[in-house]
This record gives structure tokens, sequence and C-alpha cells, in this order.
């Protein structure tokens, strides 16, 4: 099986690699495989592809970066600090 590095920010973002195995390891999932070199390397699972796309990524298809029940926490905060400032 193969997986992509899908971290935004990772110098290995889009290479894909053969995965080795995958564990727990220090608290997290991690894949572990074989860099060019040969050396066993891991990363978290979660800045990977290995698992499968939740239905909320799935549908927002990177247009959006916060679930509704995020935005609906953040709404019930904003109105908490306007109730607030008026009192």
């Amino acid at each position: 099986m193969e997986f992509e590095v899908t971290h935004p920010f990772h110098p290995w973002r889009g290479q894909r690699f053969v995965l080795s195995t995958r564990k727990q390891n220090w608290g997290e999932d991690r894949v572990m495989f074989y860099d060019a070199q040969g050396r066993l390397r891991s990363l978290p699972a979660s800045w990977t592809d290995v698992n499968e796309v939740d239905l909320f990524s799935q549908v927002a298809a990177g247009r959006s970066f916060s679930r509704p029940d995020d935005l609906s926490a953040l709404a019930s905060l904003i109105g908490h600090i306007k109730r607030r400032q008026e009192e």
C-alpha cells in the first residue's frame, strides 16, 4: 500500500511512499516507511492520506477550514462577548 504526504508545510508534501507498517509511537498513530536512501522514517498518520477522508472534508473539498460545529461554537462565543459588553 502506498500513501501520500499531505501536510501543507512538510517538505515531502505530494510525495508517495510505500507503507512499511503503521503503529502507535510516542502516543500517536504513525506510518513507517523507507525513504529514497533506504532509511526507516516515520510520520504522523494525520499528515498523510492513509486514513479515509471524513465526510465533511470530502464535501468541503478544500473550500472550508471550519466544521459546522466549530462555527456554531464561535457564534456562541461572539454572542457571549457581546452580551458581556452590553452589561
